[in-house]
């Protein structure tokens, strides 16, 4: 059960602590919980598991691809490993391994992938990935999670230790707005539908979820009768929901942080095509483009991922 906080101005604790302080919490509880780390451990906030658990800490330096190996090793032996890196590396970089010495062998490894799309800010463009999405999504079995704030994110760690298998998350390091209130919880491969409406259906993950109700709250201003969905689990996908919110719409749009090849947007086609749905249907998302250095707001604007550029499009499409 969910509810929105009243004020979405307000920012959360930093999401890196959403993580670290559940982990320290689930720790206490269960010793097969390991964290491993690509020598990002004061940029992630994994390195006060360290002092808390330097038993169950494992430092692995600029070495995704071995980090990943390691995971699996210990997952054979019982352990429940969470691993990170910024996005790009712990998705791009050590693709095969996740595939292969993760999923393949049946191993249980559960991934932390920071900074993804604009939120990677002065770090530039080889650290930018608007493609981990895509990748996590074509490994069987694989379960990607885009959170939208610290509460939804602290939750989604503490449902994924329990599971078996490959679970991606992707989220931002420091805070961001708050969505849901501190008692809300969630049910993994199910959307949470923050509001109906009649014309037009936004789905989106992830930050931009705030931008997205900010976006709805400008179009009703504007006359137009808007819900919207945070799809949080973009893998699996909550196909039943979206059919049965699309019916009778006149547009359905995603917002994503994220390339429009292979993420949310692309995985909603997939649904519309699968069930020939008819329904006018817009992706928002980054068409074309590499990273590039700049804060994560000039980022945000400059890829088009506002509520204001979600509004723009909303209103060109049905006038």
């Amino acid at each position: 059960m969910f509810r929105l906080v009243e004020n979405r101005s307000e920012k959360g604790k930093d999401q890196r602590m959403a993580i670290v302080e559940t982990l320290q919490e689930l720790m206490k509880q269960d010793d097969r919980i390991v964290a491993l780390e690509a020598d990002l451990g004061a940029a992630s906030g994994f390195s006060k598991l360290h002092k808390t658990n330097p038993e169950r800490f494992i430092q692995c330096g600029i070495a995704e691809a071995n980090m990943t190996g390691i995971a699996a090793g210990l997952s054979l032996l019982g352990f429940k490993p969470w691993i990170h890196s910024f996005a790009p590396f712990v998705s791009r970089r050590n693709f095969d391994q996740l595939y292969v010495s993760g999923a393949y062998a049946h191993n249980t490894i559960n991934i932390y992938g920071s900074d993804p799309g604009f939120a990677v800010a002065h770090n530039g463009g080889t650290h930018t990935t608007w493609e981990d999405v895509a990748l996590m999504r074509t490994i069987p079995g694989s379960v990607v999670v885009d959170p939208c704030d610290a509460q939804q994110f602290a939750w989604v760690v503490k449902e994924l230790t329990q599971l078996d298998g490959i679970h991606y998350v992707r989220s931002n390091r420091k805070a961001v707005r708050k969505v849901y209130s501190e008692d809300s919880t969630f049910i993994l491969g199910k959307g949470n539908v923050l509001k109906r409406g009649n014309d037009v259906l936004i789905v989106c993950a992830g930050e931009l979820v705030s931008e997205g109700l900010d976006a709805l709250e400008m179009l009703e201003r504007k006359g137009y009768s808007v819900g919207l969905i945070d799809m949080f689990t973009i893998k699996p996908l909550d196909k039943e929901l979206l059919l049965k919110e699309a019916a009778g719409k006149k547009l359905m749009i995603s917002l994503e942080n994220h390339s429009i090849i292979g993420g949310l947007g692309s995985a909603i086609e997939e649904v519309i095509a699968e069930n020939s749905i008819n329904i006018r249907f817009c992706k928002m998302g980054v068409a074309e483009r590499f990273g590039q250095v700049g804060t994560a707001a000039f980022l945000q604007k400059e890829y088009h991922l506002t509520a204001q550029d979600l509004v723009e499009k909303v209103v060109a499409q049905l006038g």
